[in-house]
């Protein structure tokens, strides 16, 4: 055997990564469970309630940052694309007063918009690609850009860099698909039924 590897050093050193390989798997593994650490449940929620749009338009460069502030005291009324809606569920969540949406870092759009960029105009100089946090800009240096409709959050974050102007955001009108009824309130929904609904009576007199 011990003749084998020493005759034969490719085999030897496969063995030895081989060996190497197990122990320093074995001590990862090991420190991956001993230091693993917990995430904070209450900021995966208020994260899963966010748009998703990375915009920065609250102050931080992404939704879980803002998730992170929120668990930690900030205010929940900095994310203009998600409007009122996100802050009622963030201020249920957390069992708070919903405030309005503060209009400095912005204002509620009514309909949902996408990047759109007139390829015609556009120089190929990748600084709409730096911009967007989402990687929704496929392109190359000094070739035409275009946008993947169905991964752009619609933050605006590619049109104020663009040295031509040739990025618009446009609206994008609501369809079956995408179109849903907001649930009314628990209590409002119960009341109404309790009010309107007519004494039972099975047709003996009282």
């Amino acid at each position: 055997m011990f003749d084998l590897i020493f005759n034969h050093p490719i085999i030897a050193a496969l063995i030895g990564l081989g060996g190497l390989a197990l122990v320093f798997g074995g001590i990862l593994g090991f420190a991956a469970v001993k230091f693993k650490v917990e995430g904070d449940p209450i900021v995966e929620q208020i994260d899963s309630l966010l748009p998703q749009t990375q915009c920065g338009q609250c102050g931080h460069p992404g939704c879980r940052p803002y998730a992170e502030g929120i668990a930690n005291g900030e205010a929940i009324n900095k994310c203009p694309p998600g409007g009122q809606s996100t802050i009622n569920a963030i201020a249920s969540l957390l069992d708070v007063e919903a405030p309005s949406l503060d209009e400095e870092h912005g204002e509620e759009k009514e309909l949902k918009t996408v990047a759109y960029i007139r390829e015609d105009e556009c120089i190929g100089c990748t600084k709409c690609i730096q911009a967007c946090p989402v990687d929704a800009i496929l392109g190359a240096a000094k070739q035409m850009h275009t946008v993947i409709i169905d991964e752009c959050t619609g933050c605006d974050l590619c049109v104020e860099p663009c040295p031509v102007d040739c990025i618009d955001m446009i609206p994008i009108d609501q369809t079956v698909k995408d179109w849903y009824w907001e649930k009314p309130e628990t209590g409002i929904s119960t009341n109404i039924i309790a009010t309107d609904r007519e004494p039972y009576n099975d047709g003996q007199a009282a």
